[in-house]
């Protein structure tokens, strides 16, 4: 159990990270920033973090495979942090008194992911190929 534990955290070392700060970010209360002329500048902001959570998943995912990853794992890679977004928002919602859940700050984290993905599969495709030459 504790080797599984150690090989998951030597192989997605960043990735780690980033969850443990998304979690903190989404827990506590934000300072008050005047970007009030941002329009949708939360919105923005989980499209940011979401879509380099799973940009750097994928990344580090691939780094250790160095292969095709098969429907079913693009599809966890994809998934995983969406659920967790989920979980953060209902969080949010009923264990904190400072935050609110947001079901568009879901929309937002799921379509900031699939951002993520589709350059993480991009940037590696167009690797993999000049690789091949």
């Amino acid at each position: 159990m504790i080797c599984k534990l150690t090989n998951r955290i030597k192989r997605y070392p960043i990735t780690i990270i980033l969850v443990l700060v998304i979690w903190y970010l989404s827990m506590f209360t934000p300072p008050k920033v005047d970007l009030g002329d941002v329009r949708f500048i939360d919105k923005w902001a989980h499209l940011l973090m979401y879509g380099t959570l799973v940009f750097v998943l994928w990344m580090e995912d691939w780094r250790t495979r160095r292969c095709a990853a098969p429907m079913t794992r693009i599809a966890a890679l994809y998934i995983a942090p969406v659920i967790m977004s989920g979980i953060i928002e209902l969080a949010q919602a009923y264990c904190t008194t400072n935050r609110s859940g947001d079901w568009l700050d879901l929309a937002a984290n799921a379509a900031g992911a699939l951002a993520g993905l589709t350059f993480g599969i991009w940037i590696t495709r167009t690797s993999d190929r000049k690789n091949r030459r």
